[in-house]
């Protein structure tokens, strides 16, 4: 672990949206929730366009752009690295990382096949380094709310949990086909977006034990071959060219909790109108709870009210009540708003908190172990859609 005494240095490995959004993070994670972390050094962001590089560095204050992620290895000053790149590559980068003495914090999902995944979870086994995967939606106030009214058992006995996770980035069919149109079953709209609505499941109502009914499917099985770098979900310019689509658009499943719990989920990149549309219900016996990322700073309530004709659902407006708010926004007061830069921010600082070996740690990151248990989730999934819907039972936890 990194003493209190000396700053951190933290880099970041990919310069687009999500690689941002780290870079955003590391730089505000002294400004929440207090002392208790050392100073961060803000070293380097890497990207193989290092034009893209160096903007994303001037912007968030980073003092240097670096060509290609071997750069960042080899410097010996630098203590903590974000991996936000092409899944495919998560592997090599970690393991680099980790053999060169660096603590990790890598997106999701894990990697860009299951038996990577497993390497990466064996290499954190033995690594004396922290490990961690970026779910970020586990630092939204309400969600982490929404756990705890699970937890406390306000909602009685779960009856249902509902998850869905609708995006419109692939809805052109004249969007550029980048990595993300590329790998094998799963590493499409179930991987990508997928992985965050999974977790999120396990996260509240605890672990999935099998799989059925899946089903994954593709609306734009062409498309053009991009002229130069495609940048997050962004339009690039795109030759006359055509490649194919080799994962899926959308994919929908059923599965069964350890506890016995019913989960229905589905997942897009080609619903129309729907931004960033993860959401999800959690029924109870005595309540239910809902929460839509389109409106981030707050999730709806029910529960079995002394008087009938009071009951009904009722709009919790995200405030110092709520988890991660309380120290974590400059204006502490219900009502403000809330959304990604935030959670970014919280997550960043969790993993910083887990390096520095903080006194009064925000909860710790998943873990590599945590993010190949979502992969081999979602290669059930795959194996279910593959056998026509059959059952398929998911490795028990450890």
């Amino acid at each position: 672990m990194t003493t209190s005494g000396k700053p951190i240095s933290v880099a970041v490995i990919g310069a687009g949206m999500a690689g941002r959004s780290h870079a955003a993070g590391y730089r505000n994670v002294n400004t929440v929730f207090g002392a208790g972390l050392p100073p961060v050094r803000l070293a380097a962001i890497a990207d193989a366009n290092i034009a893209l590089g160096e903007d994303a560095a001037r912007r968030y204050g980073y003092e240097k752009a670096l060509p290609s992620w071997e750069a960042v290895v080899e410097d010996p000053t630098i203590d903590a690295v974000s991996i936000v790149v092409g899944n495919s590559l998560h592997r090599p980068i970690a393991e680099a990382l980790v053999a060169a003495g660096k603590h990790v914090l890598c997106e999701k999902p894990l990697a860009g096949s299951l038996q990577d995944a497993r390497a990466m979870a064996e290499l954190e086994r033995g690594a004396d380094v922290v490990t961690a995967v970026g779910y970020t939606f586990r630092r939204s106030p309400a969600i982490a709310a929404i756990r705890d009214h699970v937890r406390r058992g306000e909602l009685g006995g779960l009856t249902l949990f509902s998850g869905r996770y609708w995006c419109d980035y692939a809805t052109d069919p004249n969007g550029p086909l980048s990595w993300r149109f590329k790998g094998q079953p799963g590493s499409g709209a179930l991987g990508d977006i997928g992985a965050h609505v999974i977790d999120a499941a396990e996260y509240i109502a605890g672990p999935i034990a099998a799989v059925s009914g899946a089903s994954l499917s593709t609306q734009v099985p062409k498309r053009p071959l991009p002229l130069g770098a495609v940048v997050g979900h962004n339009a690039a310019p795109v030759s006359e060219e055509f490649g194919e689509v080799e994962n899926e658009d959308t994919a929908s499943f059923t599965a069964r909790f350890e506890s016995g719990l019913v989960g229905t989920f589905s997942v897009s990149r080609t619903a129309f109108g729907l931004p960033n549309g993860l959401a999800f219900d959690v029924l109870g016996l005595g309540g239910r709870a809902a929460f839509d990322q389109h409106r981030p700073a707050e999730y709806l309530f029910d529960d079995s009210q002394p008087q009938a004709r009071t009951r009904g659902a009722r709009q919790i407006i995200a405030g110092p009540q709520l988890p991660y708010f309380a120290g974590g926004y400059p204006m502490e007061a219900p009502g403000v708003g809330g959304g990604n830069a935030e959670m970014f921010t919280f997550q960043a600082r969790a993993f910083l908190d887990q390096v520095a070996g903080a006194a009064e740690p925000l909860p710790a990151c998943a873990t590599f172990a945590d993010a190949l248990r979502t992969m081999e989730i979602i290669q059930a999934v795959v194996a279910s859609s593959h056998n026509g819907g059959a059952a398929v039972t998911v490795p028990p936890t450890a």
